[in-house]
């Protein structure tokens, strides 16, 4: 069940890159990859907060740019950004939104 497309633009992708500048990472991709166990606590987790940041393990068999856009697509997410090993997911919880996109 993959959510309709939606493309965020430039200023909107920064709002949520200074929001999720100083968040901990909630969701971690290790050695096993992007399991169904991981993708379905990503579900949950986005429900929840709607921005959530996700760290690649140095263990992973996958690049950490692979492997969170493998996460986002499988989650029907917006990848904001790949830096390093972190990304930042977001995807609007249409019953209660909490982030007020610019």
């Amino acid at each position: 069940m993959l959510a309709k497309e939606t493309t965020l633009t430039g200023k909107q992708k920064r709002f949520l890159k200074a929001l999720g500048s100083t968040l901990e990472p909630v969701v971690q991709i290790g050695k096993g990859g992007v399991p169904a166990s991981v993708i379905e606590s990503t579900v949950q987790v986005l429900a929840a907060r709607e921005l959530i940041k996700v760290r690649v393990l140095q263990n992973s068999p996958e690049e950490p740019k692979t492997a969170i856009t493998a996460l986002a697509g499988a989650t029907g997410a917006e990848l904001v950004q790949v830096i390093g090993r972190n990304g930042l997911l977001y995807k609007k919880n249409e019953e209660k939104s909490k982030i007020e996109l610019p």
